[in-house]
């Protein structure tokens, strides 16, 4: 295999490395970047694309100096200006190891129409460190994939634990919901006949900072519903019947505000428009005003979930935790996200680093003491 050198970032973390490439232009030192990303080849190393098999890379081995030859997915692109007026690409691509960032210098539009968000792109260059732009990969050659050059699954995150048993594991917590209404509200969205499972199933979490893949929505959730499930224990006045049901439709919205591709995640004209707490508003309301007799009290309170589960005004929710059940679902909304967070730093960081760069997602650099041994 002839590797390539890529960069970290999609989503949401691509702004780190982004602002830095846009410093990088405006001070000049962009085309050094190039340079010193490029390299020269070794013999015997080849960092153009044939014709023959390539194995699937893993963004998370990748090493200083890497030669690259393999298939991600394109999960950003865009145009960006040199100092003296030429343009370079920038690309966030991925494998299930995690996202990098991918530098074009030269072949401008070729490169650039080869490579749609959303698409398997074959990829030849270098993967280097930069000590002040990170890691990336400076491509050499690109275009799109051929069907018979990667397998799908290898090439788009999934969760760490299989789906069906966090189906499975979902199901058995909400066997433990004993007021029937409530029960009855979950099996309109979890039951495997639901009209809305197969979304509610397949959904991400987020474009980028925590559960950015398929199944990623079922992931969160039900880390985020379990960790509510066994507080409730520890804390008196807290309804568990209702915190479970607000922690398990908090961000049903996101079945709505983001798209159904894994291979490009991204905000629909809704998810844009309206925001994922007005849209999981409206799709919970209407099952609850669907259920004839449901108790008001009862749709109040798991209403209220929805909407104060950011916390604050400042945060997107229109209303603030008011309640015991609101504020423990909050809170434990707020500590998935971080830690599904740390789980996206580690899988990305270069192998032997313990620290990494900056990220917006813990609004902090990520330290992980088990690398450093």
């Amino acid at each position: 295999m002839v590797p390539v050198d890529p960069s970290q970032n999609g989503h949401g973390t691509t702004e780190t490395n982004g602002r830095a490439a846009s410093d990088a232009a405006a001070s000049g030192t962009v085309e050094q970047l190039g340079r010193e990303g490029r390299g020269d080849s070794q013999p015997g190393e080849s960092t153009g694309l044939g014709t023959s098999s390539v194995e699937s890379a893993d963004v998370s081995e990748l090493v200083d100096g890497q030669v690259v030859d393999a298939v991600f997915v394109v999960r950003e692109r865009e145009r960006r200006q040199k100092r003296d007026g030429g343009e370079w690409l920038r690309f966030v691509v991925s494998d299930q190891g995690g996202q990098v960032e991918a530098v074009v210098w030269d072949e401008i539009e070729a490169s650039y129409a080869a490579a749609k968000p959303g698409s398997a792109v074959r990829i030849a260059g270098r993967f280097a460190v930069h000590k002040r732009y990170g890691p990336k990969i400076t491509v050499d050659a690109i275009r799109p994939a051929r069907e018979d050059e990667f397998d799908a699954s290898e090439i788009v995150p999934g969760p760490p634990v299989p789906a069906e048993r966090l189906i499975a594991d979902l199901r058995a917590l909400i066997e433990t919901v004993r007021e029937p209404q409530l029960a009855a509200l979950l099996a309109r969205f979890f039951d495997e006949d639901a009209a809305l499972w197969p979304r509610v199933r397949d959904a991400p979490a987020a474009k980028y900072y925590h559960q950015a893949y398929r199944h990623g929505l079922i992931d969160h959730t039900l880390s985020m519903a379990q960790g509510v499930s066994a507080a409730a224990s520890y804390f008196p006045g807290i309804n568990r019947d209702v915190a479970i049901t607000g922690a398990l439709l908090h961000d049903i919205g996101k079945t709505e505000a983001y798209n159904d591709d894994p291979m490009a995640i991204d905000l629909t004209d809704r998810g844009r428009l309206q925001g994922e707490i007005a849209l999981g508003y409206y799709i919970v309301r209407r099952e609850i005003e669907s259920i004839e007799g449901f108790d008001p009290e009862l749709a109040q309170a798991v209403l209220h979930i929805i909407l104060a589960h950011h916390g604050t005004h400042e945060n997107g929710s229109p209303v603030v935790p008011a309640t015991r059940e609101a504020a423990l679902v909050h809170a434990l909304d707020n500590l998935g996200g971080k830690l599904g967070s740390f789980d996206r730093i580690e899988r990305e960081l270069p192998e032997g680093e313990a620290w990494s760069r900056f990220d917006r997602g813990i609004d902090s650099a990520a330290y992980f003491g088990s690398r450093a041994a």
